[in-house]
């Protein structure tokens, strides 16, 4: 190779480019493992992310809707036993709606359960 040239040589002069390059090597042969193992469909996009991915979202909304409807029931009920309406709907709903929150992010893995 020529001074003047752009292109960098074969050989490496920095220290620690020969782990650098093995650890390139690792991962291009992880993501040829683990992109091969995924199944696709007839369009080329996998079939298993798509689902997986619906039913996550559902699993949240889900997790989301019944905090909101229990927080509902149970200031309906409330109301109705000690008639304060409609306060005890409100501060349940609003109640409800934070555990629904909880849940989905707990769900989500974003903040650590209970005992964890």
């Amino acid at each position: 190779m020529t001074q003047g040239s752009d292109q960098r040589p074969d050989r490496n002069d920095a220290p620690g480019d020969g782990d650098l390059a093995g650890r390139l090597e690792r991962l291009d042969r992880e993501i040829e493992k683990r992109g091969s193992s995924k199944s696709t469909g007839a369009d080329g996009r996998s079939g298993g992310d798509v689902s997986s991915g619906l039913a996550q979202a559902f699993r949240l909304s889900s997790e989301f809707v019944a905090g909101v409807v229990a927080g509902g029931i149970v200031g309906f009920l409330v109301d109705k036993l000690f008639g304060s309406s409609p306060w005890g709907l409100i501060v349940f709903l609003l109640l409800g709606f934070a555990a629904g929150v909880l849940n989905v992010m707990r769900s989500a893995g974003l903040v650590k359960g209970p005992g964890h």
